[in-house]
């Protein structure tokens, strides 16, 4: 087992899964830029609520990064060609939406919350002496 993330594109949907003990699990396919030029694909699977569902919102092509234990495979093509391969048991996801979000919490949405000039001040911060600069000249 080797601990791992990987970066890449959902290949066709995720599927939602129940196994035969009852619990749910999550299954997609994730195509990585290989550093030869080639692709590999990547089998994922996940047994948590918030990594599935962030996965099951995804769409064919979308960007996704995500962590885990990584097997690595091999797999025959077409042409009977031997293709390298991973599984991974995803534990952790991270995805344009999750950025997104981050950056509108980060930011704000209010006035208040734009960058500054050094002499602006936000209308809710306590007065410093004005002029932005620290010493007392």
């Amino acid at each position: 087992m080797i601990d791992g993330l990987i970066g890449g594109k959902v290949y066709g949907t995720a599927e939602e899964r129940t196994g035969k003990s009852g619990k749910a699990f999550v299954t997609a396919k994730v195509r990585v830029a290989g550093g030869d030029g080639e692709t590999l694909f990547v089998n994922v699977i996940t047994f948590s609520r918030t990594v599935g569902d962030a996965l099951l919102a995804l769409d064919d092509g979308d960007s996704v990064s995500l962590s885990g234990s990584l097997t690595p495979k091999a797999w025959m093509d077409r042409n009977g060609e031997t293709r390298p391969a991973l599984d991974m048991v995803a534990h952790a996801v991270l995805t344009a939406y999750h950025v997104k979000r981050k950056r509108q919490a980060v930011q704000g949405d209010g006035e208040a919350d734009k960058p500054r000039t050094v002499g602006q001040r936000r209308a809710n911060a306590p007065y410093d002496g004005g002029d932005g600069f620290d010493d007392p000249l």
